[in-house]
């Protein structure tokens, strides 16, 4: 059996991370069986609907990578093909028209399937009320439509969240209505906040692209998005989309739900920026820099690239270059005052900084290698922890306590912005 899966969002509003989820199950699942992946657009409902909000799902889906095999398909652009299935249902006595609209009746009975994830689920058909196949506005129902086209797209496997496990017993009675066999059904587990609530956009489910925006790869949040409900058999947590694919399989998604943390996002983002090459993380970093002011066309392409290379490690996403590395563009940067209490207004501190301004500006050449052994020559001279000189500087130099190696900042930086720094602290300071 050829597996066929759909993802079926839809236009009402943006795509969010638990619907970016369950899209990216299904892509997996046919990528890792080479199947196909149905993108179908559930856009009956014209007064919901906004091409606003397909734009958003569509540039969501492309930015995770998730292409469609097929589609994507428009429910309202096939209304003729639910309004013959409703007709052969009404002359096979199957349904009923009632007040305008089109309604199967339901008689009692068990309905039962096995879901992939879990197991077997019963329902007691006199629980549910009669099925409405189409609307007294000529449009089809929710599991009507869904339950036509999943027919005619030769749909293998459904594989969605479980708040739809309510919709399925209604679904199977449908698919045997129209005399088509059921598909198998995989019902994965919402996401929950860190208090276990289901979760909402006030708690955390922002919509795809805001991730994007807030600096995530789509590395990164892809692998997360795996992670919420499904891991590799050797508990890694670093994985790539191909690693993914080869993995992955439906039937090991966790039957309890997700917890979503954007902790655990962010970490996993940061190991993702760690595998970039440093040329594709310099691409992903120039918009921002260019946002800033602070890049031109005109500037350095050589001496971008090293400051990429610099902050990468540093990095847990792209939005932090703009803070993290201020003090590499502009000489308006802030300094820490603890940083500076705790550094620069030792006694001493002063004469250092100024032998080491000296020195720094009467070296052979500025790169880091010849930059530290200047430095690391003063030191042995003052006969003083290597710190004691090198954690002033730092603060005289960039604003704060913590940055990328000292030596590498101070050749990205040149010998004319070093001693300009080291000259201004010690003004403003002494």
């Amino acid at each position: 059996m050829t597996v066929r899966v759909r993802f079926a969002p839809s236009p009402t509003g943006t795509l969010h991370i638990g619907s970016a989820r369950t899209a990216l199950f299904n892509w997996l699942y046919a990528r890792h069986t080479r199947g196909t992946f149905i993108l179908r657009i559930e856009d009956t409902d014209q007064q919901r609907s906004d091409p606003k909000f397909l734009d958003d799902i569509l540039e969501s889906l492309r930015w995770l990578g998730i292409q469609p095999d097929e589609g994507p398909i428009h429910q309202s652009r096939r209304l003729e093909l639910y309004r013959a299935k409703a007709d052969v249902l009404l002359k096979a006595g199957c349904a009923r028209r009632q007040e305008g609209a089109v309604v199967m009746p339901i008689e009692p009975r068990v309905v039962s399937f096995q879901d992939v994830i879990h197991g077997r689920i019963d329902t007691d058909a006199t629980l549910l009320k009669d099925i409405v196949l189409m609307k007294s506005d000529g449009t089809p129902t929710y599991n009507f439509a869904c339950v036509v086209d999943d027919a005619d797209m030769r749909v293998t496997h459904i594989i969605r969240g479980d708040d739809h496990i309510a919709n399925t017993p209604k679904q199977i009675l449908l698919y045997e209505a129209l005399g088509a066999a059921p598909p198998l059904f995989a019902h994965i587990p919402l996401i929950v906040d860190e208090a276990r609530a289901r979760l909402s956009k006030r708690k955390g489910a922002t919509s795809v692209l805001e991730f994007r925006e807030a600096g995530f790869l789509a590395e990164g949040v892809v692998n997360f998005l795996t992670l919420m409900g499904w891991s590799p058999k050797d508990n890694r947590e670093i994985l790539d989309v191909q690693e993914t694919i080869r993995l992955f399989d439906v039937k090991d998604v966790k039957k309890t739900a997700a917890q979503f943390n954007e902790e655990k996002l962010t970490w996993v983002n940061a190991h993702h920026i760690k595998r970039l090459a440093p040329e594709r993380l310099l691409e992903l970093l120039l918009p921002r820099l260019q946002a800033k002011g602070w890049v031109t066309a005109q500037t350095d392409r050589a001496w971008l690239l090293q400051l990429a290379k610099l902050f990468q490690s540093r990095l847990h996403t792209l939005a932090e270059i703009e803070t993290l590395a201020d003090f590499c563009f502009t000489e308006d940067f802030s300094y820490q005052p603890e940083a500076v209490e705790k550094h620069l207004r030792k006694n001493g501190t002063m004469k250092e900084l100024s032998l080491l301004t000296a020195r720094l500006a009467s070296a052979p050449s500025f790169d880091a290698k010849t930059v530290e052994t200047a430095t690391r020559g003063l030191v042995a001279e003052l006969g003083k922890p290597a710190g004691e000189l090198i954690h002033p500087a730092r603060v005289a130099i960039t604003g704060r306590e913590v940055s990328p190696g000292l030596f590498e900042v101070m050749a990205l930086l040149g010998r004319d912005t070093t001693v300009r720094r080291l000259e201004r602290a010690m003004r403003g300071l002494s």
